[in-house]
């Protein structure tokens, strides 16, 4: 079955998009060199032309159909962002004033792009679906929250409940309903909807893509049966050779290849939310985000969220469970060096955007690099 081709000429309406902001408080040039820090304006502007590029290799319809070169990227920026919790406060905080001014400016430079959308109105019903029940309202503190799975997601859903008075405090000790205690923007009227994109403070957190995709192909098919079932028993009939009829099929050991075949199979905009590319999950050129933390800089992103909205000062991010599995540097760089290079080099354009956008590396999967 060939790769089913997302189509990524939506039309934009006319109009201004306001700046997005994704520090605490406004970042600017001035306020980074204040920090004894220049902006790597040589940098930003490569990554503005690099994205500028991609857009029209899109446009056009190259990505649908070339193969990528071997990404040759070395990953020096996942790394930092990992261990910048190692480093004194100051210098952290500056270095990431840097990567969320290079996401501002990326993603204003992308999204001006004649092809991308410019309002939830001007999505496809099924990406506008899509939208409206990934954002997650709070009346009360104002603002809009996109959840991507994988990315902290139930923790901050402990957050809003909280807030909205559902649950006690963020460390009780329960089984989190995804769906019980909160309001979706899709459940309301649509001039409800356009107020509060409009009035309410908006924001999401991203996760290196391939990072992403690791930790939900081990919790999906490491642990839960039910995407065994579901989606497990469907891969290994469909790819390994030999199961096509086996009836004995459990779906429990979906290999990672197969897996990424799966991927390559899907409709990006059909996908199941938890590998789904959080481009399509939350439309970062259709809503102006007015902040985008990042899973790598989880705690502190998360702080600046909750004085923005005026969360009360007890409430705080919960800590990661001490059950919680971590995808290392370690292990992601053994799963991707374990695919044929052929398989990477069609899985990540169905990913481009979550790299280009939010200002991830391509990972280094290259022959060399994979021998260490």
């Amino acid at each position: 079955m060939p790769p089913r081709r997302q189509d990524y000429g939506v039309k934009r309406g006319e109009g201004a998009r306001s700046s997005l902001s994704f520090s605490r408080g406004t970042v600017s040039s001035r306020s980074v060199r204040r920090s004894s820090a220049v902006l790597p304006s040589v940098l930003t502007f490569l990554v503005i032309v690099a994205s500028g590029g991609l857009l029209l290799m899109i446009e056009k319809g190259m990505l649908n159909n070339v193969e990528t070169p071997s990404p040759r990227g070395n990953g020096k920026r996942l790394d930092f962002l990992r261990d910048s919790g190692k480093q004194s406060s100051d210098g952290a905080d500056v270095e990431s004033q840097i990567l969320q001014e290079i996401r501002n400016r990326t993603i204003k430079t992308m999204c001006s792009q004649k092809n991308m959308p410019h309002s939830i109105w001007s999505l496809t019903p099924l990406q506008r679906k899509t939208l409206l029940q990934h954002i997650l309202v709070n009346d009360e503190y104002r603002f809009l929250y996109c959840y991507v799975p994988k990315v902290a997601c139930s923790n901050w859903k402990r957050v809003l409940k909280v807030l909205n008075g559902a649950l006690e405090n963020v460390n009780v000790n329960i089984k989190m309903d995804h769906r019980s205690d909160l309001l979706f923007l899709s459940a309301l009227k649509p001039e409800e909807i356009r107020y509060r994109l409009t009035h309410y403070f908006k924001f999401m957190f991203v996760r290196e893509p391939m990072e992403r995709l690791l930790s939900a192909y081990r919790n999906k098919f490491g642990e839960i049966e039910s995407y065994q079932k579901k989606y497990g028993v469907e891969i290994i009939k469909r790819y390994r050779k030999g199961h096509a009829k086996n009836p004995s099929v459990k779906g429990d050991d979906v290999t990672f290849g197969e897996f990424v075949h799966y991927l390559l199979d899907e409709d990006v905009e059909r996908m199941n939310e938890h590998w789904m590319p959080v481009y399509n999950l939350c439309q970062p050129c259709a809503v102006s985000y007015n902040f985008i933390g990042s899973y790598e800089n989880l705690e502190k992103d998360a702080e600046h969220v909750l004085q923005r909205v005026g969360a009360p000062a007890f409430i705080h991010f919960p800590e990661r469970q001490t059950w919680y599995k971590p995808v290392t540097t370690q292990t992601l760089h053994y799963y991707l060096c374990s695919l044929p290079q052929k398989l990477l080099r069609e899985l990540l354009p169905k990913y481009i955007l979550d790299f280009s956008l939010f200002a991830y590396p391509l990972p280094n999967t290259t022959t060399q690099h994979c021998r260490h």
